[in-house]
């Protein structure tokens, strides 16, 4: 064990990443600057466009590929030539907001097939405390007829990528290591500390450092609950969130959280692993539960306070005509794993509004796939009674009081501000945000 660290530096053994999404490819890429590396999925058309240099998911730039020790497989016989796998596959949930391990099982049982004496598998993929050794570990023995912590061994270091941050990056994020024993978590760190500049932190088991990943994301999904809440609250009073929150923050130990559609593939789905946890241990979590409702809500809540607003100025929403800006998770990237304006679009479409929507950074197939909403290239100009911005994209957050004219029938009309942005830069049109 203690020489596969200097065998995988020398060149004499290989590491393998399984999963080439958000998380798999920056890591895979990463590794590939120092050590040999399968970059494994199972996306043969993905594989197909990394071999070329072209990140499926557009985070990464085609210079990022050039000069790297990896070579990139949809075949999962080519991991049998790896001795350190890292699995780095989504974790999602079921619709009725429970952990859906199926990713994260069968590949498991894909390394499970290829593994040998002495290789260490490390998971990154966000899950529950103790599913590694209670859900992967039986698999990995399964599949391999080895038993873990005598032939194999086994680590946990959660992936804290944020997507569409160019600041901070793999390498500047402290890597949280834990591992089935002190030599293993040796062999990890280390490994992990030749691409992660700012270091590894040692957890002191493979528990803890589950469990450090999953109230990371559920902290954050707390708080921007409250001030969800607040926002609501304030609505009822007549006065604007963010001048609240601007108030406030003056103190110095205000924290600076905002209110916002909380979608995506951690902060909107981890706490749900965590409380399912701990509903199988006979405790129901209260608060992340209700932080949980009121995230969730928010997408209708947009969507019902937009048709009010069509109301007031007598406009019937059944000949109601709106445009949703934005319909990704977040700004400035293409992912829309669980994003919740598409919450805002559907609940505008109960009380028969006309949508149409736009995204410069989606695919429209992926798009189209996802969920049989058809993306229009661009918005029709002078068509539309309000105007949605979800998401404030890098192509929008210059936009002004001209802009959302020309996009307004008659150059009048409500336009709706998730983030809050564009406040003060509307003029006379009628205006609101959370």
């Amino acid at each position: 064990m203690s020489n596969l660290h200097e065998s995988l530096v020398q060149g004499e053994a290989t590491l393998s990443v399984v999963g080439l999404g958000y998380v798999g490819l920056p890591i895979a890429l990463a590794f590939a600057e120092h050590l040999d590396v399968i970059g494994f999925d199972i996306n043969a058309e993905r594989v197909a466009m990394m071999k070329k240099g072209i990140d499926p998911s557009g985070e990464i730039e085609p210079d990022d590929f050039q000069n790297k020790r990896i070579a990139f497989t949809h075949d999962a016989k080519d991991l049998a030539r790896a001795k350190f796998h890292v699995v780095a596959v989504p974790t999602p949930i079921h619709a009725s907001h429970q952990p859906d391990l199926t990713p994260l099982l069968a590949a498991s049982k894909t390394v499970g097939q290829a593994l040998k004496p002495g290789d260490v598998v490390v998971y990154e993929s966000t899950v529950y405390p103790g599913c590694t050794e209670e859900d992967c570990v039986p698999v990995l023995e399964a599949e391999s007829g080895l038993t873990m912590g005598e032939d194999f061994f086994v680590a946990y270091s959660p992936e804290r990528i944020n997507p569409g941050d160019k600041v901070n990056t793999i390498e500047t994020i402290v890597k949280v290591v834990g591992a089935c024993d002190e030599a293993t978590l040796d062999v990890v760190a280390r490994t992990y500390d030749l691409v992660v500049k700012a270091g590894t932190h040692r957890a002191s088991s493979i528990r803890v450092a589950e469990a450090s990943k999953i109230i990371e994301n559920t902290q954050r999904d707390v708080n921007i609950a409250l001030v969800n809440e607040l926002s609501i609250i304030f609505n009822r009073i007549g006065i604007n969130t963010y001048e609240v929150l601007e108030a406030a923050g003056t103190k110095w130990n205000f924290l600076k959280f905002q209110p916002g559609l909380v979608g995506g593939h951690c902060i909107g789905i981890d706490p749900y692993y965590l409380t399912w946890k701990s509903n199988k241990l006979g405790y129901h979590a209260r608060v992340i539960n209700s932080g949980r409702y009121v995230n969730d809500s928010m997408g209708l809540y947009v969507g019902k306070q937009t048709v009010k607003r069509l109301l007031a100025r007598d406009i019937n929403p059944l000949e109601a005509r709106v445009l949703v800006m934005g319909l990704t998770f977040k700004e400035n990237v293409s992912d829309i794993r669980n994003t919740k304006v598409i919450d805002v679009i559907r609940e505008l479409e109960s009380f028969n509004v006309q949508v149409d929507v736009v995204d410069p950074q989606a695919s429209a197939d992926e798009v189209k796939e996802e969920y049989d909403l058809d993306l229009k290239a661009a918005p029709d100009a002078g068509q539309y009674h309000a105007v949605i911005m979800a998401v404030n994209h890098r192509e929008y957050v210059g936009m002004g009081e001209g802009d959302f004219k020309a996009l307004l029938k008659a150059g009048t009309g409500t336009v709706v501000d998730v983030k809050g942005i564009f406040k003060g830069k509307t003029g006379s049109l009628d205006y609101w945000s959370l």
